[in-house]
């Protein structure tokens, strides 16, 4: 499989930059394997049926981008920071300009609220806050702005809508940089209406780092290393999910990260519990294990993602689905419309 495989021609005004509003508004390609319906995510409740259960992200994105200054004796440089993700204490973090920002520095992003450089590399910073905890929670949400995708950052600022578009309804565990953007469709009374149906619902958690943006530098696909992100599936979501495919009930993620995760745990074709980092590559030739189908949303031309859904729906059924997409008119990428794929 060569990485020129998953590549395709997006017209670049069919990139989203907004979200449809109300959330459940949004398109929704509706594909098995051998049909296609050009409905609405509102139409969700008449695809899905009693005992099918949804799996849905329940991370938090942090406001991780970050302005600030540093000072070296008179002179003072702004930089951009974006957080990635921390381990003990440190966080790693890109940072705009990178090259002359040198260890032992501080940053700072507010009265009180700074970092000082503990260590750098080629590529990023790591970065010792003096807050912790709570007080480091409280100064990020009121200093940092959402971590747009670099396709809308490219386009437009982010703002304050996007501390509400950019983050699902359901968002209890902070620690993502990038929201698993298939869940951004749902709205409470969506939900409400699709328990009434008899759907249900469990909520694992993955937190979406940054390198889901990074491109595949590979031209032989397989030979790709996938970014790490931690992730966890309880004891109780593990035997939910059990219990449904035990009653031949559907069991369909919400997202690709979602997927990951349950595939990631479901290995042995039984779903156990998960409480560590995952970097499962899911690409053509993948034997499925829990997922019976995915809600998605549609994907970067050469991505993992592309990858994924070729290995659910097969490479040629996902290239028509794609074709009927751009034909169509549907929005692409985070803030686009969504799909249900059932192979």
């Amino acid at each position: 499989m060569k990485l020129s495989d998953f590549d395709f021609e997006l017209p670049e005004d069919l990139i989203a930059t907004r979200p449809a509003n109300p959330r459940s508004s949004a398109r929704l390609l509706y594909a098995t394997g051998q049909t296609m319906a050009d409905l609405g995510v509102g139409d969700l409740p008449d695809l899905l049926r009693a005992g099918d259960r949804l799996i849905l992200n329940n991370t938090k994105v942090i406001p991780a981008r970050l302005m600030g200054q540093r000072a070296r004796g008179d002179a003072v440089a702004k930089i951009e920071v974006t957080l990635l993700e921390e381990t003990a204490g440190v966080w790693r973090a890109l940072a705009k300009p990178l090259r002359k920002v040198e260890i032992g520095e501080d940053i700072v992003f507010a009265p009180g609220f700074s970092a000082t450089v503990v260590a750098k590399t080629s590529g990023d910073l790591h970065l010792q806050f003096l807050q912790s905890g709570t007080e480091f929670e409280l100064a990020l949400l009121a200093t940092g702005a959402m971590p747009l995708p670099p396709y809308i950052a490219a386009r437009r600022k982010a703002d304050a809508q996007d501390s509400v578009d950019y983050q699902t309804v359901f968002a209890k565990n902070s620690g993502a940089v990038a929201a698993p953007t298939a869940s951004l469709h749902f709205d409470l009374a969506l939900i409400d209406t699709l328990r009434a149906k008899g759907v249900t619902f469990t909520e694992v958690t993955l937190h979406v780092g940054a390198g889901t943006f990074l491109p595949v530098k590979v031209e032989d696909v397989t030979t790709h290393k996938m970014h790490a992100e931690w992730g966890e599936v309880t004891p109780q979501a593990a035997a939910e999910i059990n219990a449904t495919k035990a009653a031949g009930g559907r069991v369909i993620p919400v997202g690709t990260t979602a997927l990951r995760l349950i595939e990631t745990a479901g290995r042995s074709g039984k779903v156990e519990p998960w409480s560590a980092p995952t970097d499962i590559f899911i690409y053509p030739g993948f034997t499925f294990q829990i997922c019976d189908g995915l809600m998605t949303n549609f994907h970067l031309p050469k991505s993992t993602l592309l990858m994924l859904i070729s290995a659910l729906m097969g490479k040629d059924r996902v290239d028509e689905i794609y074709a009927h997409a751009i034909k169509q008119r549907y929005r692409f990428f985070s803030y686009g419309d969504a799909s249900l794929l059932l192979p």
